[in-house]
Formats: C-alpha cells, structure tokens, sequence
C-alpha cells in the first residue's frame, strides 16, 4: 500500500497527535528523570524524536522518543564517563553507528522476530502500563512516570509500589483521576458514536481540561487541593535567556575515552533493536497494515539521535507506547507525530505554567486505556486457542516484561520461540508408518523431509533403534534436498547394523530404488550427488 501524502488525512491526525502528546508529556519528564538527566533533556528527545524523526521515517503511525528500556543505561553511564556532556558524545556516535546499520541494511533483523514474541511484547508492555499507572493514578507519584522495569528507581518494585498506594491515596489526585477516565470512557463508547464533533474533540483533552479547572478550583481546600508533586513538573525559563540556557553540549574532549565508545555501541545496539521490534509491533497493530522499510528508520533514528546529542537530548527509539496511542487515536500519517513534537516544542515555550497545573493521575488515566487495548483479555485466549506452541512463547515474553524489563522479556521470549522451532524441527524430520496388513508383515516406511539437519538427529535414530528384527525398512528421500553430515553418518551406521539383525533395506529415492544405500548416502550432498 502507498504512503499517502503528509497532510491527506489531517482531520484523524490532528486530534491524535494532541492525544499522543498528553501522552508523551510526562514520559518524556519521567524517563530522564529516571535515567538521572536533566528534565529538559527527555523533552528534547521528545521534540526530536517528534519532527526530525517524524519527518525522516518511512513509517505512517510510528512515534519516536526517549525510551524507558534506555533508562538504566543512561543512568549508569553518566556516572561512569564522568557528567551529562560527556554522555551526549555517547548519545551522538551511537546516532552515527546506526547511520552505518542502516547503510548496511541491518534493519532485516526485525523480520526474525516471531509473531507469538511480538504479540507477547504488546500485551506485555500493556500490562506494564496498567501496573505502574495505578499508583499515579491515586496519587501516589514517589517513583517517575517512564521507569517501566520492575525494581524501580524508588527502591520499591511493580507490586509493592501498588500495594504502598494504600497508604498514600491523595483525594483530590484519587478524585479528577476518576472523573478523568470516566470522561473518556463516555468519550469513546457514547459520545464519539454520536456527532463528529466529538472525534474531532478527543476526550483526552477535554479530560486534561477539566483536570486543570479541577486544580485551579480546588488549589486551597485542605482535602482535595493538589500538591505540586502530584503535577507535571515542566521546567519553566523566566526568559529566552534561560530557556536556551537548559540545552546541553557534548564534550567531544571525552572522544579520547574509551568508555564513551563502549557506551555508544551499546546506546546503538539497544536503541536499533528496540526500534526494530517496536516497528514489528506497530505495523501489526497498523489498521492499514503498512510496512515500514526498517533500514530507513534506523537512517532515521541515527539522524534523531545525533541531533539529540548535539542539543543536550536523551537517546531516540520508536515507542510502542506513544505509537499505540497514536493508532488508538486514530493517526493515519506520519504528520501525527511531527505535531505531536511541535506541540511539545510550542508548550515548553509558550504554556510551561499551564502544563504545569496538569494532575499526573489524569495522564495516568488516558495511559490506563492504552494500556488496556493493548492487553486485550481477548488476546490470551486466541493465543491459547492457537496451541501451546504459540502460547507459551507468548506467556514468558509477558511474564518477563512484568518481572524484569522490555528487552529481558522479549529475549526470553524469543529463547523459548528457538527452542519451540528445534522441538518443532525435531519432530519433523520425518514419517514413519507401517503399511497394511494386506502387504508383508513386518514392512515399515521411512520417508525423510525436505531438509534434514542435526537437530533431527536423535529423532532419527531413536526410531532406527526401535525397528524390530527381521523387519523390512523402506526409507523414501525422493523429496530429500539436503541431508545433514551427522544424518548421513547414522545411517551409514545404520547400514551395518541393519546386517546383523537381519533388517532388509529399500531405499527409494529420485532414480528409483538405488541398489547401495551407503555409496548413495556417500555422495548426496557432494557436487556429484544422485538425483
């Protein structure tokens, strides 16, 4: 399907992108502030990810930004190479190694992702969502919104976060924070089926509304008053002087530092393949079912990430989170996420004091809907209904999403796919039947696949080994392209052993029944091998 052109569909885009930046707002925040950077500087990743990438991606729905999955890195690293400007250098080669993946068209690594892993990291991450957003959404704020692994940065994990929030329960947060999603819940089931108005008027932004009123009208009640840490907590310049004093340089002194270029591979590594599966999960969930050329968007994400490290902005990957909200939304081009970085430019300039009187709960109830689309019930039972070879990948990416952090998840995910397709290999290596009674007793067929390889090898040889005596084999490789060294030696062995308990072999194969197997199994995989 063609892309078509950026501004054909600014009717869907516009309110998407505006529900992708209330989104993104506090992501942004919460991500360096978890990964122990400058506030300004996950706005900058925001903004850049937004335009530049926006602009420079081959895909029609996908959202760039800081990345939570990076937090650790960069909290780590800007300890280890010595101060913020020093990792910006990190931030900018990381940008130029994926300049050269994308040129070396690396992004085919996306395409070896199974589907049950991919549906795995979707419903995964939108549990993740749903569990670090409860305590938000009552009030309960001590660990920042973006920090999605399960030991937080607050020293608590996903659960016992949940469980303080008992103790911790704000009123008024607790209060706009259900108004908030009842408002797009109404929104979205009600309203937005009723007049067109109200798909052009998107809920989450009547609902961010009315949390700014909630706030400004209850600032002096002892109760339901809101305090500032339950707020966004947008960086506010007195003037152009100071806004233009909050962008950071690299340190290109730190290039003589080893360490810097350690960290650049990794910023690179990790960014590219988180951008590589999230573009796998967001062409899945693409209504239209584009696909996005995966060496285009790492060109795109190494332009993003060296301009981000140049200004003083966190890494850049493509976000399933915001790109999720941006699908929802209903975002059918890629002006959607431009707008979105524009409009996070506009607001930390012109509006920073009216961002900052948005409660975090009514963020947090637009990001339990997300969330929750993403972890359909639903899901868990087609993916059972599609046997457990589809299922329990898909579980253990989930599992490991909720209980160490998005990579680590998948990667197990993914550990438990391989290991389903050597299972799945193994018991495909071949077909074994007897034949009927009306033919001689004691006549069995073997009939090789395709392709046979080492991974078949016990197979093979467990029912080699079962053959009774004085039984006759007929093995068929007519189909048989390629026989694997370590197949060939078993049934080489096979051979003699077959002598001294009297087992009669008829190999069949495409110049009909061949009179000596071994010569036959000798040469198959030679430049002389028989038809």
């Amino acid at each position: 399907m063609k892309s078509k052109g950026i501004f054909s569909e600014f009717k869907s885009d516009l309110p998407a992108s505006i529900v992708v930046f209330f989104v993104a707002l506090p992501l942004c925040l919460g991500i360096a502030l978890a990964s122990g950077a400058p506030l300004f500087s996950g706005l900058i990743a925001g903004i850049v990810g937004g335009v530049v990438v926006g602009a420079l991606s081959g895909s029609n729905i996908g959202v760039s930004g800081p990345a939570a999955g990076l937090a650790a890195i960069v909290l780590t690293s800007i300890g280890t190479l010595g101060g913020f400007e020093n990792f910006l250098v990190a931030v900018v080669l990381g940008g130029i190694i994926q300049l050269i993946f994308g040129l070396l068209r690396a992004g085919v690594i996306g395409y070896y992702f199974p589907s049950s892993v991919i549906k795995g990291m979707l419903t995964g991450i939108g549990i993740i969502i749903i569990l670090k957003q409860i305590p938000h959404f009552f009030g309960y704020d001590a660990n920042p919104e973006g920090d999605f692994a399960f030991f937080q940065v607050d020293g608590q994990n996903t659960f016992s976060e949940i469980f303080n929030t008992v103790n911790y329960i704000q009123p008024g947060s607790a209060l706009i924070g259900i108004v908030g999603l009842a408002i797009l819940l109404l929104w979205e089931k009600v309203l937005a089926k009723k007049a067109k108005f109200f798909q052009v008027i998107q809920g989450p932004l009547v609902a961010v509304i009315a949390g700014i009123l909630f706030f400004n009208l209850t600032r002096s009640d002892q109760v339901l008053g809101i305090g500032a840490s339950h707020l966004v907590s947008v960086p506010v310049p007195n003037d152009l002087t100071s806004f233009l004093s909050q962008f950071s340089f690299p340190n290109f002194a730190a290039l003589a530092n080893s360490e810097v270029w350690i960290v650049a591979f990794t910023i690179a590594l990790v960014a590219s393949l988180e951008t590589l599966l999230c573009v796998e999960a967001t062409d899945k969930l693409d209504p239209h079912k584009n696909v996005t050329p995966t060496n285009r968007e790492l060109l795109a994400q190494g332009t993003g990430n060296i301009i981000s490290g140049l200004i003083g902005g966190l890494p850049v990957t493509q976000v399933i989170v915001r790109s999720s909200a941006n699908i929802q939304s209903g975002g059918t081009t890629k002006l959607s996420a431009i707008m979105h970085g524009l409009f996070l430019l506009v607001s930390v300039i012109l509006i920073p004091n009216l961002l900052n009187m948005i409660p975090l709960s009514v963020l947090a109830a637009i990001l339990l809907i997300v969330g929750f689309k993403l972890a359909k019930p639903g899901l868990f039972k087609s993916m059972y209904d599609l046997g457990w070879k589809q299922f329990v990948p898909f579980m253990v990416t989930v599992l490991g999403i909720i209980f160490t952090d998005l990579l680590v998840g998948i990667g197990l995910g993914l550990l438990v796919g391989i290991i389903v397709i050597l299972f799945k290999s193994y018991q495909n290596s071949h077909f074994l039947h007897k034949e009927g009674e009306d033919v001689d007793d004691g006549k069995i067929k073997m009939t090789l696949a395709e392709e046979v390889t080492f991974f078949n090898k016990g197979a093979i040889l467990k029912e080699l080994d079962r053959l009774p005596e004085d039984s006759f084999l007929e093995l068929d490789v007519t189909n048989t392209k390629y026989l694997d060294n370590d197949i060939i030696e078993i049934l080489d062995d096979f051979i003699h052993k077959a002598e001294e308990r009297n087992i009669t072999i008829k190999l069949v194969s495409q110049k009909g029944v061949v009179v000596n197997p071994e010569s036959y199994f000798k040469f198959f995989n030679s430049p002389r091998k028989a038809g």
